[in-house]
């Protein structure tokens, strides 16, 4: 069983350096690391190239416009040669166990989804830290930055939907759970570090996941526009 995991980025030199030290950390569990860069502008390739090293052979640097994070994720996954795969963006990290943890919850399922307990930071704080279920996703969304998925998952039923810039994941996790042969392996251990984003992109993921469920079913059509319109609201009093 192999492991690839992915980093999408773009001008992240603040932050990136935290990620890769925590895979650094965990190097002899993966078999490869692909970082997709959309020609970021500041020293956030500088940062990865003084790393190339440390990560024996096992990094794969790819820099080239992209349309937004998920079609950078879609282009790691293209490339990626794993049996499993992780995606942490550039702003956040794993636990120091958190991939020892992961192959060892792994029980060689074709159709396989692993994931687990998330920390959320904001402002260098401990804002939040929980689980949520995927027995419950039709109401919210498991921690994405805790999965891996296995590559069949992604060579036979899709990628991530790039008309979505902030929720596609929870799109394709939605999809993937109504099928009866992906199996769903939770673990209740902390396996991820997020950060935390900025007020205005936390609402547009909020409205893109209200499309979402309303164009699945999930809410009326009368809950899309109220809770879409308070969504609006919110922003315009938070900026």
């Amino acid at each position: 069983m192999t492991l690839s995991v992915i980093t999408p980025c773009f001008n992240s030199e603040k932050t990136i350096e935290r990620t890769l030290q925590s895979l650094i950390d965990q190097i002899e569990y993966i078999d490869e690391y692909i970082v997709i860069d959309g020609l970021s502008t500041d020293n956030t390739l500088g940062i990865i190239k003084k790393y190339e090293s440390a990560f024996n052979g096992k990094l794969r640097i790819v820099s080239e416009k992209d349309n937004g994070i998920y079609d950078a994720m879609n282009k790691g996954i293209r490339l990626a040669t794993g049996d499993l795969i992780g995606i942490i963006n550039s702003d956040d990290w794993y636990e120091r166990n958190a991939l020892k943890t992961v192959l060892n919850k792994y029980d060689g399922s074709k159709y396989c989804i692993i994931y687990g307990m998330l920390k959320v930071w904001q402002n260098g704080k401990l804002k939040s830290a929980y689980f949520k279920s995927h027995e419950f996703i039709e109401e919210a969304m498991i921690a994405h930055p805790t999965c891996f998925v296995t590559k069949t998952v992604y060579e036979d039923y899709g990628l991530y939907n790039t008309a979505y810039k902030s929720s596609s994941d929870y799109e394709f996790i939605l999809n993937a759970s109504k099928r009866k042969d992906v199996k769903f392996i939770p673990v209740l251990e902390f396996i991820s570090n997020f950060t935390a984003d900025g007020m205005s992109s936390g609402q547009k993921g909020v409205r893109e996941t209200l499309h979402i469920q309303y164009k699945n079913g999930l809410i009326s059509y009368k809950n899309y526009i109220f809770h879409t319109t308070k969504s609006k609201i919110y922003e315009l009093l938070h900026r």
